[in-house]
């Protein structure tokens, strides 16, 4: 049974604990009204009752995250690491030294509505999903006993879509591809675009290939590394975006043969890079410049612009218009896992279930 003691204009409530035969009684000042104290006494009996070592001392917010993702997340790529530290500096804006023990579902649910106020799905997504798994492992320590992001409904704006979001359709893919072809001999930028287009690589990726990673007599290409073209990633060689992104791609005859006479003609550098540029800050073709040389031949072909990142989605989506499995190109693209596949292409995938609809009515109508 918990005692109750008047500390000058507070109450302070004791709760008889013992540990291995010894007693540690817990003690929490600071209530208003004795009734406070009584409350709160009966919440630490109650998970005492359940084996809960209750952890009263405070624990603010955005201490706990710094410290639980540079403990628990420092195999992250320097890229991924950017993220949390984003995430750091949101919870630290909005939540300050807000203990954990203090927020409520409702705190975390009026957190995400501001915040999602003027953010992007993704971004907001991102978010809660590293804040949901900081909070699970704080209930797991026993810190605090419940998941206020449980239930959370997340909001965000819906703004128009960005460049890098945008795809090529198929009829639009097949005319870029033949006029690449006709390009080549203008420079590297154009063997870029190309190889962007037929294989779906990421920039880094793409930008990270060597002499030695590709296999003319099988036709592939193999990625087991990046390159660090911008001031956010390690410089010079660096890992994969994940585990799943070490794959080899097979490629198509003509695009193969087309780097095969582009290798044997290449000057050679300390590095064995493909789209070497010394002239660049990072000795590498730059994103900026693929997204200007791309943009230009989309233009002069009539086409809406996308940047580099967008022939990764055309990739995607041309091959899923083509019925090509969804697993493959999960495989294919290097994602970690096939969810991430359906959340980018779910527009794709709808309009051929939609189509795929059709076929089944008329299957059975023909019958």
């Amino acid at each position: 049974m918990a005692s109750i003691q008047k500390r000058g204009k507070t109450y302070q409530f004791t709760v008889s604990h013992t540990v291995n035969g010894v007693a540690k009684p817990i003690r929490k000042g600071g209530f208003k009204t004795k009734k406070e104290a009584q409350i709160a006494a009966a919440e630490i009996e109650a998970q005492l009752s359940k084996g809960i070592l209750p952890h009263l001392k405070p624990m603010p917010f955005d201490e706990y995250f710094e410290k639980w993702f540079k403990l628990y997340k420092s195999n992250l790529t320097k890229t991924t690491k950017l993220h949390y530290d984003y995430t750091f500096r949101v919870i630290k804006d909005y939540f300050g030294g807000k203990p954990l023990q203090k927020i409520k579902r409702h705190d975390y649910q009026m957190f995400l509505n501001k915040f999602g106020s003027n953010k992007a799905k993704e971004t907001v997504e991102k978010v809660n999903t590293h804040i949901r798994s900081c909070v699970q492992d704080a209930i797991e320590e026993q810190i605090i006993q419940h998941d206020f992001t449980r239930k959370a409904v997340l909001t965000w704006t819906n703004p128009a879509k960005k460049p890098e979001e945008k795809h090529l359709n198929y009829l639009e893919t097949k005319r870029l591809r033949k006029a690449i072809y006709k390009l080549l001999d203008q420079g590297l930028g154009y063997y870029l675009i190309l190889l962007g287009l037929t294989s779906g690589a990421r920039f880094g990726e793409l930008v990270g290939l060597t002499r030695k990673d590709f296999d003319f007599k099988h036709n592939t290409i193999k990625i087991d590394k990046t390159w660090g073209y911008a001031k956010r990633h390690p410089e010079g060689f660096g890992p994969t975006k994940n585990e799943a992104s070490i794959r080899t791609i097979k490629l198509d005859i003509k695009t193969m043969a087309a780097f095969n006479r582009l290798i044997e003609i290449l000057p050679p550098n300390m590095y064995g890079l493909v789209f070497y540029s010394p002239e660049s800050k990072y000795k590498v073709i730059s994103n900026t410049n693929a997204n200007k040389l791309l943009r230009k031949t989309l233009e002069g072909l009539g086409i809406d612009p996308i940047t580099m990142h967008g022939l990764r989605h055309t990739h995607a989506s041309v091959l899923l218009y083509k019925k090509v499995s969804i697993n493959y190109v999960s495989e294919r693209l290097g994602h970690s896992d096939i969810e991430t596949t359906y959340k980018y292409y779910s527009h794709v995938i709808k309009e051929l279930r939609e189509e795929e609809e059709k076929q089944t009515i008329n299957t059975f109508e023909n019958l």
